[in-house]
């Protein structure tokens, strides 16, 4: 018996328009659907295996694609064609206009994925590639790779050791292998240190908070994909992790100048000498003052 999936699956608003052709290989389960969705259509989707879903045609236009359902920061956007999902990682779907679609699903064993990428750009590197998510709207040649595998699904012409090389073929062709730098300090679906680095210096050289949007095209995710990543690696949002990167700032600011206080925020995006204080304080349990008196008399 081949592999078979395990995903949590809800929709509303969207109905298969064929039946649904699937079939088990070694070490994946791949899908075929044919579906339409209604406006305001919903889905959310979790499973513990990585996946990939290829759509043959645009989906919409208009969709919310998010990890938390009542994230506001999200608007809407055109779903792209193919993309990349790791292990564990949950996404919400949220139409705003009909649509008819038609998508090719794998979900993959993940020991049985690490297997076959290995040999292809080693073990560590696939490893560091199969955590991180990926969309793509330029599916070129992966679309026919796609074709050929639905075609596999519902007509096998071939053993299944063809079914499954396309298979590898899309997932090479989807995913984004790097070298991984400090790959066992990177949690599983999350930030590399490489991408943390990037968000670092980015911050550092604006001196200022930078919205999500900024933040991922930084680091080349999706503003959903990485919010989710960034927290899963942080444990705080954006925002909290900004403000206290902007105080380490502030206090080698207090440090290594003679600026005042009203300087200093302005310079690091405070509004004002009062929101600064008040942000250290928090976060130091002291006011900027304070700090730099204690500091200067050791």
């Amino acid at each position: 018996m081949g592999f078979m999936h395990s995903m949590i699956c809800q929709t509303d608003g969207i109905r298969s328009t064929s039946p649904v052709r699937w079939r088990s290989f070694q070490g994946m389960c791949a899908v075929h659907w044919e579906a339409h969705g209604e406006a305001g259509a919903t889905g959310y989707y979790r499973s513990p295996d990585p996946r990939v879903m290829l759509f043959f045609n645009d989906v919409s236009r208009n969709i919310i694609l998010s990890e938390q359902v009542s994230d506001n920061s999200q608007q809407w956007r055109p779903m792209l064609r193919a993309l990349y999902v790791p292990a564990g990682v949950p996404m919400w779907t949220q139409f705003n206009a009909g649509h008819v679609f038609s998508h090719l699903d794998l979900h993959l064993d993940s020991k049985w994925l690490l297997s076959r990428l290995s040999p292809i750009m080693s073990e560590a590197t696939a490893r560091e590639a199969l955590r991180k998510p990926v969309e793509l709207q330029d599916v070129g040649a992966l679309s026919m790779v796609a074709q050929a595998l639905a075609n596999e699904i519902a007509e096998p012409s071939r053993s299944p050791y063809f079914a499954e090389s396309l298979a590898i073929t899309m997932i090479t062709g989807l995913i984004d292998p790097v070298t991984p730098e400090i790959p066992d300090e990177t949690v599983q679906g999350g930030l590399t240190p490489r991408q943390i680095r990037r968000l670092r210096q980015l911050l550092s050289e604006g001196r200022r908070r930078l919205s999500n949007a900024e933040l991922s095209r930084a680091v080349g995710l999706s503003e959903g994909w990485f919010y989710h990543a960034f927290k899963k690696t942080t444990g705080k949002t954006p925002l909290q992790w900004q403000q206290e990167q902007l105080i380490v700032m502030v206090k080698d600011c207090l440090h290594q100048t003679d600026m005042t206080i009203a300087e200093i925020a302005l310079r690091h995006d405070f509004s004002d000498q009062g929101h600064l204080t008040r942000v250290f304080r928090r976060h130091e349990g002291t006011t900027p003052s304070a700090w730099r008196r204690e500091l200067r008399s050791r």
